[in-house]
């Protein structure tokens, strides 16, 4: 019982907000000093663990596909991205809204970063909708889901900490991501059409949008496709590791940076910072997570949750239930990564016990952890929108224009529940 209290201690300073790797860390070294059955030499492996994560070839895919993701949002590339698939849909109902979702696609598959992905399309595709008359629900709705696409569709930063904290291969968790994916955005794309024929007023018809030729178009297409088969593709096939991919990644960035005239010092500049610093604080919460998984589990908390589950329960598919429950209530309060590395490590042993697959489990809580973007108060997505649109937009019509989406992944998540053949299909 100590142990759940340590949890729960946890995760009331979490929500106070409190600095992550900070909780972790001192609630693990409280703890110790407090218990004297434990004391600080629960933290003797401490260092081999550290020295574990820093060498872990899989980890370093992350600072990668962070660099990849950051030199390809300064290039320009979903401006002309997005003009181009405008010009494809401008005779359909909606359609700028249906071209916002596929750009939020292609982005995801090339940058894996959500905030790169919502900021962009929030600066250049929030203000066409709202000129050309769309709902102001609808449009931000679209554009804060559509930035979220990058949570499931690989490279996916999330699916990495998954595929380590879990033990499984990143390579098979993003081939079996890819179908879950695409549904979703088939979801997106059907929902909007919907309502645009429901509702004409909310989605236009946009007929003054500048038709673009077919050489602007595939130049502006044709590119980042080449460079997410090239990464995806040398992965699937077994051709490289998700780490080589992501370096070839960050190489075919800075060529399309150069091909667009965008590349320069001040680009390098900021996209080597801004990697050092997203990376420094995956890696700490890493290191602290690790701390408190040394307490929590000298503490006989694992065991007692797979106790509960195992015999108390016994059903598989009520520990799913709860699992994913858990996962979406808690994505109300905290962030994506505090869930991996609180949640997640709790959950593996109860998951191994009933023989479920890992590479289901992973994809139904990466799509899971997608709505933690999406739901208030505390969604990283609703902060990026209202910060890069500022005043044009309330914070209430914010809200109101992501509920459709929530319930829309939430749909997707219990299709891959029922039909796990979603996520086996390129395996």
């Amino acid at each position: 019982m100590i142990a759940l209290f340590m949890f729960v201690v946890v995760l009331i300073l979490l929500l106070v907000g409190i600095p992550v790797a900070f909780v972790f860390g001192t609630v693990s070294i409280a703890f110790a000093f407090l218990i004297p059955e434990l004391g600080f030499e629960v933290f003797e492996v401490l260092p081999f663990r550290i020295f574990g994560i820093m060498s872990n070839t899989t980890l370093m895919a992350v600072p990668l596909f962070i660099a990849m993701g950051l030199v390809l949002e300064k290039s320009k590339m979903a401006e002309k991205l997005l003009i181009s698939m405008s010009a494809l849909f401008r005779d359909v109902r909606g359609g700028l809204a249906v071209s916002v979702v596929l750009v939020g696609a292609m982005l995801a598959a090339s940058t894996g970063i959500v905030s790169a992905s919502v900021v962009m399309m929030s600066v250049i595709a929030l203000p066409l909708m709202l000129k050309a008359g769309y709902d102001k629900g609808l449009a931000s709705g679209t554009v804060a889901a559509s930035g979220t696409l990058g949570q499931i569709i690989p490279p996916s930063i999330i699916l990495i900490i998954l595929g380590d904290v879990m033990s499984v291969s990143v390579g098979e968790l993003f081939m079996g991501a890819v179908l879950p994916g695409l549904v979703l955005v088939g979801l997106y794309i059907a929902y909007i059409l919907i309502k645009a024929y429901l509702n004409p007023h909310a989605a236009p018809i946009l007929k003054d949008i500048q038709k673009v030729s077919t050489k602007e178009i595939i130049v502006s297409i044709v590119p980042p496709l080449l460079l997410m088969v090239s990464v995806l593709g040398s992965i699937f096939a077994g051709i490289a590791s998700p780490t080589e991919s992501a370096a070839f990644g960050v190489i075919g960035a800075l060529v399309l940076a150069l091909i667009n005239n965008s590349l320069n010092f001040e680009m390098i500049k900021y996209s080597s910072f801004e990697t050092i610093k997203l990376t420094g604080m995956i890696f700490m919460i890493l290191i602290g997570a690790t701390a408190f998984s040394l307490v929590f589990n000298e503490l006989g908390g694992s065991d007692l949750i797979l106790e509960y589950f195992q015999d108390d329960i016994g059903d598989v598919w009520v520990f799913i239930g709860i699992a994913m429950l858990s996962i979406f209530i808690l994505g109300f309060f905290i962030d994506f990564i505090e869930i991996s590395f609180i949640i997640v490590p709790i959950l593996v042993p109860v998951m191994d016990a009933f023989g479920i697959d890992p590479i289901w489990f992973a994809v139904l809580i990466a799509l899971n952890l997608q709505a933690s973007f999406l739901t208030p108060p505390f969604g990283l997505s609703l902060f990026f929108l209202k910060g890069a649109a500022g005043d044009t937009i309330k914070t209430i019509e914010i809200y109101k224009g992501i509920i459709p989406f929530i319930l829309l992944q939430l749909l997707g998540l219990g299709l891959v529940i029922l039909f796990p053949d979603l996520v086996f299909a390129f395996l």
